[in-house]
């Protein structure tokens, strides 16, 4: 039980931590990214504002990126006590390109940085691709472009992503490659830490384990040899108070033995398995309970699917059923107890439900425990003693299926799922 539940909680924890991971690798890039495109698109708007087509003698000249004059209706490009972007080293060292067009589609002018990356025709090229988009702004490769249309040209200008996002590109390589390292190998020492922590535990449990057994199995011979005597000791002296005392505590003290032998066995002893008719079990045991559902004011009404073949042990499938439809009668508030089994799936699912006091969150989880009972108070009547439902689960767990609780609107549900294969992986 404690190795699933290590294994479980490695797993959750792993998983929690790699997805953490992720989150943060994916808000940190996509950050980093949008920030870089930002200011990137800041320098290229900025580059666009200053450019200048001259015109000399009626011949187109180069453009001209330059300061147009001050206007008092020029507006502030950078807030007060900022430097200018052209004086900034991000702007100088940065590669623009540009394609200026004027009417008719002719070309007036092109700029490819003085790099020979692009040549004119692919400048051109991507320019009209851009402006047949009709969008003022975006991205085309590695280059990000803006569209400004003036009152004598259109302005298509570029600017170069390949340096400023190769840096994010190493980043993220970077990050991957060391982050994947540090939580495999965080695994492996979670791996390593949780066994130390772990075994303590493990081994008490098994202590635990086998101490029931033993105890149980040094009992039962002398419960059986009180029992002999105070039988022989009735045919002596007639019935007598106290030996009425002696006979009801035996009992009662061999029920809880051969429950505590039952709970051994199911979470211990390697079980017999052999195909069988899960459908003819539920059903010979939904019978065998209908006398004593009316015998305590219930009816059992049942809806079993036929032919629910598996690979089990019978008589731990018998006695889970049994458990469940006893816990069930004994604990049901209305008149009515409801049994289905059917095949859903890759499993065979057992579901009771009966009317039955709300139980608290807090209790629910214990529910499966040893000698946990909802109610405190309750007496040891009908030698039950808060080991039934801790039997089930550990007969479903050797079933490789799972039992489960619910409780809303007034109903008690228990429901069973084991798994319906021709050889069962048992533990």
């Amino acid at each position: 039980m404690f190795r699933r539940s290590r294994k479980r909680i490695i797993v959750a924890i792993m998983g929690s931590l790699i997805l953490l991971f992720a989150i943060t690798l994916s808000v940190l890039l996509f950050a980093s990214y949008r920030e870089v495109r930002q200011q990137n698109m800041e320098l290229l708007k900025r580059h666009a504002e200053l450019y200048y087509l001259g015109q000399e003698s009626g011949n187109p000249a180069a453009d001209v990126p330059k300061e147009p004059p001050d206007t008092p209706d020029s507006p502030a490009l950078e807030p007060p006590g900022r430097p200018p972007l052209d004086q900034k080293a991000d702007y100088r060292l940065s590669t623009f390109y540009s394609v200026a067009f004027g009417d008719n589609d002719s070309i007036l002018a092109i700029d490819n940085g003085e790099k020979d990356v692009y040549s004119e025709d692919d400048l051109v090229s991507i320019a009209r691709e851009i402006l047949a988009g009709n969008n003022a702004t975006g991205r085309n490769g590695n280059l990000t472009y803006i569209v400004s249309r003036r009152p004598d040209y259109t302005l298509v200008a570029f600017m170069d992503n390949t340096v400023s996002e190769s840096s994010l590109n190493t980043l993220l390589h970077n990050v991957l490659l060391i982050g994947g390292a540090a939580i495999l190998a965080l695994f492996f020492i979670s791996l390593y830490l949780s066994k130390i922590i772990i075994r303590p535990l493990e081994e008490n449990d098994r202590k635990q384990k086998q101490f029931i057994s033993d105890a149980s199995h040094e009992l039962k011979t002398p419960v059986a040899v009180i029992s002999t005597n105070a039988e022989m000791l009735s045919r002596e002296i007639g019935e007598n108070e106290w030996l009425d005392n002696i006979r009801y505590e035996n009992e009662r003290m061999g029920g809880l033995i051969r429950q505590l032998l039952d709970l051994s066995r199911a979470e211990n002893a390697e079980a017999q398995t052999e195909p069988v008719d899960l459908s003819r079990i539920v059903t010979g045991e939904t019978l065998a309970f209908e006398m004593l559902a009316f015998d305590n004011g219930k009816t059992i009404q049942s809806d079993i699917e036929e032919n629910i073949q598996l690979s089990g042990n019978p008589t731990q499938l018998t006695q889970i059923v049994s458990i469940l439809l006893d816990n069930a009668v004994r604990h049901a508030t209305g008149s009515e107890i409801i049994l289905t089994l059917k095949h859903q799936g890759h499993a065979a699912v057992l579901n009771v439900i009966n009317d039955g006091e709300e139980i608290p969150p807090e209790k629910m989880e214990h529910l499966f425990d040893r000698f946990y009972r909802v109610d405190e108070a309750r007496t040891d009547q009908g030698l039950h003693y808060g080991l039934g439902l801790s039997i089930a689960k550990a007969i479903a767990e050797k079933h490789s299926g799972s039992i489960a609780v619910s409780c809303r609107g007034g109903k008690v549900q228990f429901t069973v799922s084991i798994p319906i294969k021709q050889e069962s992986a048992w533990r």
